[in-house]
């Protein structure tokens, strides 16, 4: 298995055909794709579901893209994901009210669907590093995604494929306070049906490699809610 969950993004548009143009290609690339045809049904997936990127139409029924996305970025719990706006508006104006809004990128339609998955890596780079194949560093710890090896002090650690995805995760925001679910969801998947006790042996696991050098233990448990790293 990827040590890796595929990033997860939600594609708001309204139009059928286009809406199966970029779940196709986004599968090809390895995303986990959630479609929604409105406003309501994308507010409603962003509840339940927190993807890592959104896709933003404009122009939708019921609630406008606009609206969509000053919304996400007003809710402390949404706000962090990266949200691109797909428009047929290219006019200056238009390109800086959306970025006003709270949009992190802004393409004009009709557009090349190669350069749109192109940023939505660019995203994810920044807020999803170990989706990408990025390399973590944390104090003295060094998590390399691509090659699957973690250090500690420059001393090789030996991970089981679980503990390194939650270490991957909890290094991606260090400070940031993970629930259980939020950690069920990330390292298991969100249709693996996983007790809730199994993730605090893992930790105890990932807590147990972390410090078979010595060192203290980086992992905080924060009463009634989940873990967090430093």
């Amino acid at each position: 298995m990827d040590p890796r969950q595929p990033p997860r993004v939600l594609v708001v548009e309204d139009e059928p055909a286009q809406r199966e143009v970029l779940r196709y290609n986004l599968e090809a690339e390895g995303f986990d794709v959630l479609l929604a045809g409105g406003g309501d049904e994308a507010l409603l997936l962003l509840r339940e579901e927190t993807p890592d990127l959104v896709v933003l139409d404009w122009m939708l029924p019921e609630v406008s893209g606009i609206e969509i996305c000053r919304r996400i970025k007003a809710d402390p719990g949404t706000r962090a994901i990266p949200v691109v706006m797909l428009s047929a508006r290219g006019d200056e104006a238009d390109r800086v009210r959306g970025l006003e809004t709270g949009a992190d990128d802004y393409v004009v339609k009709p557009y090349s669907v190669i350069e749109l998955i192109a940023r939505l890596r660019n995203q994810l780079r920044r807020t999803r590093p170990s989706a990408m194949g990025e390399r973590l560093v944390h104090e003295d710890i060094v998590l390399d995604t691509a090659e699957h090896r973690v250090f500690r002090g420059g001393q090789p650690l030996h991970l089981g494929p679980t503990e390194f995805r939650l270490l991957a995760t909890l290094m991606e925001k260090p400070g940031r306070v993970w629930t259980r679910e939020q950690l069920l969801d990330r390292v298991w998947g969100r249709d693996i049906y996983v007790d809730m006790r199994t993730i605090d042996v893992h930790v105890g696991r990932l807590r147990k490699a972390l410090m078979a050098q010595g060192g203290s233990n980086p992992v905080r448990t924060v009463r009634g809610t989940g873990y967090a790293l430093g």
